[in-house]
């Protein structure tokens, strides 16, 4: 009994089909549809070949229409070679970092440490303002970009300009671009110029301050060292001192010399006085010669210590030496240590010099900026495959809404707020014309035809 009242509620569940065999058909039937949707976009696409053409040819038209308005654009560029970096202590951990741990996070212990390369200065400098300022100062680019405040020029001059560095190689380039090539070299090249200037004449290091410190002192001891000339100069001339210590021993040996001779010419005057009278020609003779030695020894000695020498007098006599050899002395030594200070700090300023030229970093030209003979824009056959896939997308899409809008019921709501949106906002254009239909307009022809169509439907 048990085995037959089961068997017809099996067969009953048997007969029920199961849950994944209902998914599968509504899968299968959805796909149906789907695939049924396509075919008829397909061949509603194809049954409208004619439009898309026209519409590809029309997007072509145009493309190449903008292509060739478009002005053209010339890219010139300059690369410079990484500048020689000074060997320090940030730098010497750096490059251990690099030779041990690779390039990556040795430019990660860079950002840690606070260190910039000089590359990445001579970036921050030409995008400085005062660089930007005398490039457009130079080229009147205030016109050339139709702009009419230095803040939109700078924007525009920026946009114009690419400014990059090479990890790898430090290799730094500077991009021109302009529609008149040219320019762009001129500009690419003043970049260069005004980084040189800037780099030569705002230098903030150590050895620049002292440079400029040794230039200073130098102008003023050169200045004491020529008066201090100067007067040294006046007073050996005015007093024949040309050098007291040599001529004080000159004179003093010449004065012994003659006190020697004068000595023997009068002895040799008294014996011949003894013998002769003084009428003889010997003796008178004697006697002159006497007189002269007198008269050389008067000028070599000297008359008095208050007595000034005569302008006919070349040199100053032995009792006017003491007294100039002060005033000699003073002029002489300020005249010395002068002279010995500015070869000093001349020494001392070609060395400053040097490490100056050491600290600041040289902007080395590796390729100097040309003018480009090829655009670097528009790309007008890229633009032309462009405008001519938008106009063919376009169309495409302008098919399937038309057939997408013209499938929904008249009677959806939807459809009819739109097509009073649309009445509504066509009517308050400005060329629009209220007169054009026997019925006063497409707003109200459109108005009334949805009128008739909700007032044919049943039970309405």
């Amino acid at each position: 009994m048990t085995d037959v009242s089961e068997k017809p509620g099996q067969e009953a569940l048997a007969t029920q089909p199961s849950d994944e065999l209902v998914l599968e058909m509504v899968d299968e039937g959805t796909l149906r549809e789907a695939r049924e949707r396509n075919v008829a976009r397909v061949r509603l696409l194809w049954d409208k070949r004619r439009f898309l053409i026209r519409a590809a040819i029309w997007g072509l038209i145009a493309a190449t229409a903008i292509a060739f308005l478009i002005p053209k654009r010339y890219k010139s560029t300059a690369e410079l070679m990484p500048p020689d970096q000074s060997v320090g202590s940030g730098t010497a951990i750096l490059a251990a970092l690099s030779n041990r741990v690779g390039g990556a996070l040795s430019g990660m212990a860079e950002s840690a440490l606070g260190l910039k390369t000089t590359g990445a200065l001579f970036i921050a400098i030409l995008k400085s303002d005062t660089v930007e300022d005398d490039v457009i100062q130079k080229f009147n680019l205030e016109k050339v970009y139709r702009t009419h405040y230095i803040e939109d020029t700078r924007k525009a001059l920026a946009a114009h300009t690419d400014l990059s560095e090479d990890q790898k190689s430090g290799i730094i380039s500077v991009s021109v671009v302009d529609h008149n090539p040219v320019r762009a070299a001129v500009m690419a090249q003043e970049y260069i110029n005004e980084l040189n200037w800037v780099v030569n004449h705002v230098s903030t290091s150590s050895a620049h301050r002292e440079r400029l410190f040794l230039d200073q002192r130098l102008k003023q001891v050169k200045a004491n060292l020529e008066d201090a000339e100067k007067q040294f100069s006046q007073f050996a001339s005015e007093k024949g001192a040309i050098d007291i210590p040599s001529q004080g021993k000159a004179m003093v040996t010449a004065a012994a010399t003659l006190q020697g001779q004068l000595i023997a010419a009068e002895a040799e005057l008294e014996g011949l006085r003894q013998v002769f009278t003084d009428s003889n020609v010997r003796v008178r003779t004697v006697q002159a010669r006497v007189n002269e030695l007198h008269s050389s020894l008067e000028k070599i000695a000297g008359k008095g210590a208050n007595e000034k020498s005569s302008a006919e007098q070349l040199y100053p006599s032995l009792r006017e030496l003491p007294l100039l050899g002060v005033t000699y002395a003073d002029l002489l030594r300020r005249m010395k240590v002068e002279e010995a200070v500015f070869e000093t700090l001349t020494q001392e300023d070609e060395l400053a010099k040097m490490e100056e030229a050491k600290e600041i970093p040289s902007v080395k030209v590796l390729d100097a900026p040309e003018v480009p003979q090829k655009k670097t824009f528009p790309p007008r056959l890229l633009i032309m495959i462009l405008g001519t896939m938008l106009a063919f997308v376009f169309g495409t899409t302008w098919i399937l809404a038309s057939s997408a809008w013209e499938a929904v019921d008249p009677k959806d709501p939807r459809k009819a707020v739109a097509i009073e949106v649309w009445t509504d906002v066509h009517a308050r254009l400005p060329w629009h014309g209220h007169n054009d239909s026997p019925n006063g307009g497409p707003k109200r022809w459109l108005r009334n035809r949805f009128r008739r169509t909700h007032s044919n439907t049943p039970g309405e």
